[in-house]
């Protein structure tokens, strides 16, 4: 395994990033669109009684997990409640019909960038059904709590009103998120979940500061958990970084008196090839069946065996329950297989047949198949590695937090870690590439 250099930020990089053509307008329009979501998340959506649903957020770890994600926009009820999870939902479920249907397949692969539109589309109008289908869910529980609805307000024109501005505001966060993606720096999906996740920070660290006033013999627990969180950024960073250098060798072309090629190169396989895809992935597939049954839970059931079986399934998705943490591990090791299976550049019958085409090879392995054979036993090994650590440096802050009793951490924990410096780490990358882009222009302009 090698390691790439990690190096912040300079003052020098600082301020060519600020004189490079292009690069300071995407930062002001990144910064312009997380201005217009963060205050789309204070908006609450009118007739609610939001102090009553932020008392049972407190107390309900998924309630509260789902808050942390959406920068506090589900606590306050605002129309923003929903946030980036029925789009990233929506992502994830297109892009495993993509594996299975030979037509969306072929949209995905072969017809370019006009079948990637068609798929965005299609990604886009699902968005809206799981954005409709979790808002009438979400009104319905509600509609059934106590003083949730200003009184005077018609409970009808609530529940419509209420599921159209959740539905629209789903909508509204996912074009931020593309808008983002296209005119601004990085993952706008990833950067929306970074800034709800860190605009969640000072609650969590007040409850943790009066959590350990109040009982002084957690100071050690929690200069423990600092150490282990600080441990795993450093892990998460080498995880980020880290990949799999394959040697190839390049043939000689001689074209009059000079030659050309000869220079061994190779191809980097990550060791962690989704960055923080598969854990995003994994919390929205488990928060969608989570949500719903949480929400079920709090409200009023007269079936007792219904009421039995929500209760069961609950806890088995319950954050603070082992049978979660068991399904989070095994989604987060299938979904960075999935994630490696689709990326273009790990795909070993592709880069196989390329190599032979332009008559490069790795030393000691006959070119086409042995050589597709090799690279699939390299990207098996590497993806096993990379997905079994990201997955055990996902759970061990938690469980330490667990065994430390500083449990008010446990909505951040390594989940929003990884987020947050994998995040941090593309958006530094992207701006050196975008940097870097802007040198190479300048110099053949001076040519």
């Amino acid at each position: 395994m090698a390691l790439n250099n990690i190096k912040p930020p300079s003052t020098a990089d600082l301020a060519a990033m600020w004189q490079a053509s292009g690069l300071k307008d995407k930062i002001i329009f990144t910064l312009l669109m997380v201005v217009a979501f963060r205050f789309g998340a204070q908006v609450p959506i009118y007739g609610i009684n939001n102090a009553v649903f932020q008392n049972i957020a407190a107390g309900n770890n998924i309630i509260g997990f789902l808050d942390l994600f959406s920068g506090g926009a589900l606590g306050k009820v605002s129309m923003f409640a929903l946030g980036i999870g029925p789009y990233i939902t929506a992502q994830i479920i297109i892009q495993l019909l993509a594996v299975v249907i030979p037509s969306l397949e072929k949209l995905q692969k072969e017809e370019g960038e006009a079948g990637r539109r068609k798929l965005a589309q299609y990604t886009r109008i699902f968005t809206v059904v799981l954005a409709a289908f979790q808002s009438v869910i979400f009104m319905i529980f509600m509609s059934h709590l106590p003083a949730a609805i200003i009184p005077g307000v018609s409970h009808s024109m609530f529940f419509i009103s209420s599921v159209t501005a959740l539905t629209a505001g789903s909508v509204l966060v996912m074009w931020i998120s593309e808008l983002i993606t296209e005119h601004g720096i990085g993952n706008g999906g990833s950067l929306i979940i970074f800034v709800g996740i860190i605009s969640g920070i000072p609650l969590y660290s007040q409850r943790t500061s009066e959590l350990v006033t109040q009982d002084p013999s957690l100071q050690f627990g929690l200069f423990a958990l600092l150490a282990i969180f600080f441990a795993t950024m450093v892990l998460i960073v080498i995880m980020q970084e880290a990949m799999r250098k394959v040697i190839i060798v390049n043939p000689k072309r001689q074209v009059g008196n000079k030659v050309y090629g000869g220079v061994n190169t190779y191809i980097p396989f990550k060791l962690n090839p989704g960055g923080v895809m598969p854990i995003i992935f994994a919390i929205a597939i488990l928060l969608f069946p989570s949500t719903i049954l949480s929400v079920l839970g709090q409200a009023p059931l007269h079936n007792a065996t219904l009421s039995t079986i929500v209760l069961t399934l609950n806890k088995i998705f319950s954050p603070s329950g082992a049978w979660y943490y068991i399904i989070y591990f095994t989604m987060i090791v299938l979904l960075t297989f999935f994630y490696a299976s689709i990326m273009p550049n790990m795909q070993p019958k592709e880069i196989a047949t390329n190599l032979k085409k332009y008559g490069s090879s790795i030393p000691g392995i006959k070119p086409g198949k042995p050589t597709a054979d090799a690279l699939d036993k390299i990207l098996s090994r590497v993806t096993f590695i990379g997905a079994f650590a990201l997955g055990i440096i996902a759970l061990v802050p938690s469980f330490t937090s667990y065994i430390t009793k500083i449990t008010t951490v446990q909505g951040i924990g390594a989940t929003s870690l990884i987020i947050m410096v994998g995040v941090a780490l593309d958006l530094i990358n992207q701006v050196r590439t975008h940097l870097l882009a802007k040198n190479y222009e300048s110099f053949l302009k001076d040519k």
